[in-house]
């Protein structure tokens, strides 16, 4: 175990003392003495790259030739040759290089080797924002595909937030994602979209994920009706120009198989066409056994341009599932503590039935350029979920283990209907320069369930959670003769119609040194159970400033609103929304050349005028607005390069969430730490192609999210160590990770009183995978 420990270290040292050499520095600017940002820089007849910073500057480290020649680039300008001569262990100061713009577009240049794997500039164009995320007055942290190989993230429950500060996933069913951000739980955005229903929606497979964005407070140019944490953004992968074909095969611990195909490129000569697919299929046990679940999806998609300015897109993702749901969760009573039984106990029999999951999303994207400036975007999109199966949960818990057990039926169907327009614009006005924002968006969402029958397990005798007898469960002869959105009278469990408008202006000040967000949006939405919509107006300020070139300050203000009823004991109807308020400002930070970013930032978040029950009538039904809560805390985020090759992730937070009265609220860990640190040798070292990683996850002062548990901190902190070996060259990849290297009994749950309950994490496990690119 040990070994499996110091080898990743090992090779990080040995990789850095390696690659300690001639050290080349320089600056590119343009025609006027401007810096250049992000010109590529490559060394000839490698595949050892870099950019410049915002600042023009470079810097390759660990060059052990005499000479080399370099390679300056950019989209939209002139390329240029230098050749330098080195002195081994000197640095070289390259002169000034000059790149001036031209009119036709340069091919693409595609960076291999050395390359800044984990720091993503740039939001995605579902998030409508158009400033690079240095600039924003807000705290988006994103998640690439180069890191989602690192760590074999299969799905978005496969340990993926351990990459954002903060961030947490919660004990779940098995079906959906549970993650909560700043003590309130996330919604589910796929491209741009609010996908959340009530337990939904499936849970992403990363085979079609390009990035995943997380976007911390309300968010008022995607959202307001919501809760005010902020939301994760799941990016689809489009069809590209260049020529893709990429298969893999992986094998695991607990029986577990997953193939997965990657092809796309120009469908015409012309490259009007553009076509990409998409395909997985993944067999898997759990570590309890006896839980064998086949999952496939398939994800075609095509983008037609009749312009350089003007394209379609269309993509479809079909995604079947089977889960065991609700198996995940082991009952003991509340005298034996936590992790009292076995890590592979299993608290359902062997033949506790699946549940198959069935959903399909389709995507259609419109995008035209009026101008340089100005541009439309308009998407529609459609969601279906369809759930035929069970849910297993405790009747009762005695103090010598016997448990009753009940299996119900838990059939679910979700639909969703979603719009969006929007425009984007650019302009200067005495010397002010605008980024202008704003559009419509439109949902129509509706989820059904069936919960009504019933089968209790254990009719003869019961369950002994300290001596398990694992027998045959009764047929449980569920009546799904009526789709379930039809039955108990076809009332959807939940409902909404959102209808709502947004304007943004980002005004620039001093060349856009500093930055000014005015923002507003106006929702109407329409919540079932509801007698009266909701319009609301939730305004949003912002400002983003450089202190100096790699240092910004910023600062925010921002709304959000969540729906409710009740009635007074006056038989007033109270239905005015919980009101969330944001708070946050921070510094994001530049280091070793603008390869390295940090954030860091404090936030206060209230939530007020929330419908509690009526102290003056306990035993009646009756409320009153007096709920208020505040979470408030601080947050640090580090990603992107260190050194030629050595990259990494670092996350710190501390989040306090409390109602009006000093209580925890449940659903956050107020200490949570993670890092990933990945080392790839490069062109120049003995071992080029070979790569390893090693990673921790730290969560302090724990609660969680189940209901009736605020104030309980009683899980004991959580420490995981997981870790990576690869190999590449320019066709094949050959990676090895192993999680829970500490093998730790690792779990989260609730103490409900009389009994407790808790999901396990498995123990030391592993996952190899190789890959081919065509």
């Amino acid at each position: 175990m040990r070994k499996l420990i110091f080898i990743p270290l090992f090779l990080l040292m040995f990789g850095l003392a390696n690659a300690q050499d001639g050290t080349i520095k320089g600056k590119v600017v343009d025609s006027e003495n401007a810096p250049l940002p992000y010109v590529t820089v490559l060394i000839q007849n490698t595949t050892f790259g870099t950019t410049s910073d915002e600042e023009g500057n470079y810097t390759f480290s660990g060059v052990n030739k005499k000479s080399v020649t370099l390679i300056f680039s950019s989209v939209g300008m002139s390329s240029e040759n230098r050749t330098i001569n080195l002195t081994s262990g000197a640095t070289t100061n390259v002169p000034v290089v000059v790149l001036t713009e031209k009119q036709e577009q340069l091919n693409e240049v595609v960076v291999e080797g050395h390359q800044n794997k984990y720091l993503q500039r740039e939001p995605s164009q579902s998030l409508r924002l158009k400033t690079e995320l240095v600039k924003l007055p807000q705290n988006i942290q994103v998640i690439g595909e180069n890191l989602l190989q690192d760590q074999q993230v299969t799905t978005i429950m496969d340990g993926l937030t351990r990459n954002v500060s903060g961030v947490t996933m919660l004990e779940h069913w098995g079906n959906f994602a549970r993650i909560n951000m700043r003590g309130f739980r996330l919604p589910a955005f796929r491209n741009g979209v609010n996908v959340q229903d009530t337990w939904g929606p499936l849970a992403e497979d990363m085979n079609t994920v390009e990035r995943i964005e997380f976007v911390k407070g309300p968010a008022g140019f995607m959202m307001a009706a919501g809760e005010p944490g902020g939301f994760y953004n799941v990016v689809t992968k489009k069809p590209t120009e260049e020529f893709i074909a990429n298969a893999s095969f992986s094998a695991g611990s607990f029986d577990f198989y997953r193939g997965t195909v990657d092809v796309g490129g120009k469908l015409t000569e012309n490259g009007k066409l553009l076509g990409r697919f998409n395909a997985m299929l993944q067999t898997s046990d759990s570590h309890r056994g006896n839980e064998d679940a086949t999952r496939y999806g398939v994800a075609p998609s095509l983008t037609y341009k009749f312009s350089d300015r003007t394209s379609i897109t269309t993509e479809m993702n079909l995604q079947q599932a089977e889960s065991y749901l609700g198996s995940a969760y082991v009952f003991a009573p509340a005298s034996a503590g936590y992790a009292s039984l076995p890590r592979d106990f299993k608290f359902t029999n062997n033949d506790y039935p699946v549940t198959d999951i069935q959903e399909v999303t389709f995507f259609m994207n419109f995008d035209h350029e009026f101008s340089d400036n100005w541009s439309i975007h308009a998407q529609l999109a459609s969601l279906r979920y369809d759930q035929e199966g069970n849910s297993t949960w405790l009747i009762s818990m005695a103090d010598n283990g016997d448990a009753i057990r009940y299996v119900s039926e838990w059939d679910a169907l979700s639909r969703g209907k979603y719009a969006q327009l929007y425009v984007n614009g650019q302009f200067n006005t005495l010397g002010v320069t605008h980024k202008i924002m704003g559009g419509f968006d439109y949902s129509d969402k509706s989820y059904w369930a069936d919960w009504t029958d019933l089968s209790i397990v254990d009719t003869t005798a019961p369950f002994n959670v300290f001596n398990p007898v694992y027998g045959d469960s009764p047929a449980t002869n569920f009546d799904r003769s009526v789709p379930v959105q039809y039955r108990n009278g076809g009332t959807p469990y939940g409902a909404s119609i959102l209808r709502s408008y947004y304007a943004q202006d980002e005004l620039g000040f001093l060349n856009e040194k500093i930055r000014v967000t005015v923002a507003g949006r106006y929702s109407n939405l329409y919540t079932l159970g509801q007698t009266e919509t909701d319009d609301v107006v939730t305004p949003r300020v912002g400002i983003s400033a450089d202190i100096i070139p790699s240092l910004t300050f910023y600062a925010l203000y921002d709304e959000s609103f969540l729906p409710q009823s009740g009635v007074s004991a006056s038989g007033d109807i109270l239905n005015d929304p919980v009101n969330g308020k944001d708070i946050e400002g921070g510094l994001k930070g530049n280091f070793f050349d603008g390869r390295l970013r940090t954030s860091l930032g404090v936030y206060k978040i209230n939530k007020n005028k929330i419908l509690v029950g009526d102290p003056a009538y306990p035993n009646d039904n009756f409320s009153i607005y007096s709920g208020e809560i505040e979470s408030k805390g601080i947050e640090f985020d580090m990603q992107g390069e260190i050194t030629d090759g050595l990259n990494v992730i670092l996350n710190y937070a501390n989040t306090n969430v409390e109602d009006k009265s000093g209580n925890l609220v449940a659903g956050h860990a107020k200490h949570v730490s993670n890092g990933w640190v990945n080392y790839s040798f490069g062109q120049y070292s003995k071992l080029n192609g070979f790569g390893a990683s090693l990673g921790y996850q730290y969560q302090a002062d724990r609660s969680t999210w189940a209901w009736a548990a605020d104030n309980q901190s009683d899980l004991p902190n959580y420490f995981r160590m997981d870790g990576a070996l690869s190999w590449h060259n320019d066709k094949f990849r050959v990676q090895v990770n192993v999680n829970n290297i500490l093998d730790e009994y690792l779990y989260a749950g609730a103490n409900y009183g009389s009994y407790i309950y808790w999901q396990s994490e498995p123990g030391i496990n592993g996952r190899i995978t190789v890959a081919y690119s065509f």
